[in-house]
């Protein structure tokens, strides 16, 4: 065993203890109930855009498009559109990476590594500002409901290009909404890659936090993902990046495909 794999499993095992701790459990779901009022997650950029994520959930992100070296990634929800910006700029250092190591010459403009980002509304300052960005050449945004079917139709028709997909669903979060995209865009997952769903954290939140919002604990994402698993046993959740990261809006939101 080399010191590094040496180090991973030694890794391994305190994660797993940090899964079983009730303290480490309790102190970071009480951490996230504080930190979810203050609109924690809205007070991070990548690149200067606003990502509205935890950046335990950044550094999680990084791990696995890192392990995977997707082609395409496709996200629903787009907001600011930070995440667009930050998987773009993944796929760029994979791209660079890949040169270095083969010695060919890096065009990024002709990479056929792509983002494809779904939102049903996406602001024309939001757009502007992507477009604008330095990551711009490497995204296509698609505006409409993600799980209309033209929609689902338009972006299986651009994934039937690549070989290896990582899935991303982070629009609206009613149970109804994100079953129908689990059940529209997880298939697009490549065996051993990921279907990542984001705020399964509502389950465990207090209903009072979303007043004006149509979900809320006992309709959101992670029911829907439990729902979803029920008829699709392809897929997994990866409970080893939840205990790692311990501060996470997607419990049980990291679902690997295995087959």
């Amino acid at each position: 065993m080399t010191p590094h794999d040496k180090f991973k499993q030694e890794c391994r095992t305190e994660v797993e203890a940090m899964g079983r701790d009730e303290k480490a459990q309790s102190q970071s779901k009480a951490w996230i109930e504080t930190v979810n009022a203050l609109k924690y997650s809205y007070h991070f950029e990548w690149m200067g855009r606003p990502i509205i994520q935890y950046p335990q959930d950044v550094v999680a992100m990084q791990e696995l498009i890192w392990q995977i070296k997707p082609d395409l990634i496709v996200e629903t929800g787009i907001a600011h559109g930070g995440s667009l910006i930050f998987s773009a700029s993944m796929l760029a250092l994979l791209d660079m990476t890949e040169a270095i190591e083969t010695g060919a010459t890096l065009d990024p403009k002709r990479s056929l590594r792509r983002v494809l980002g779904v939102d049903i509304d996406i602001r024309q300052h939001n757009r502007e500002a992507i477009e604008a960005h330095p990551m711009a050449s490497r995204i296509t945004m698609i505006q409409g409901s993600s799980i209309a079917d033209e929609i689902v139709a338009q972006v299986h028709e651009i994934a039937k290009g690549y070989r290896r997909v990582l899935v991303c669903l982070d629009s609206n979060h009613t149970h109804e909404h994100v079953l129908a995209e689990l059940n529209a865009y997880a298939s697009l997952t490549s065996v051993e890659s990921y279907c990542v769903v984001f705020d399964t954290v509502v389950e465990d939140l207090p209903k009072s936090m979303f007043p004006d919002r149509p979900w809320g604990p006992g309709d959101n994402p992670k029911t829907a993902v439990h729902e979803f698993l029920k008829t699709h046993s392809e897929f997994e959740i990866d409970k080893s990046i939840q205990d790692k990261l311990l501060l996470t809006v997607a419990p049980d939101g990291y679902l690997r495909r295995t087959r």
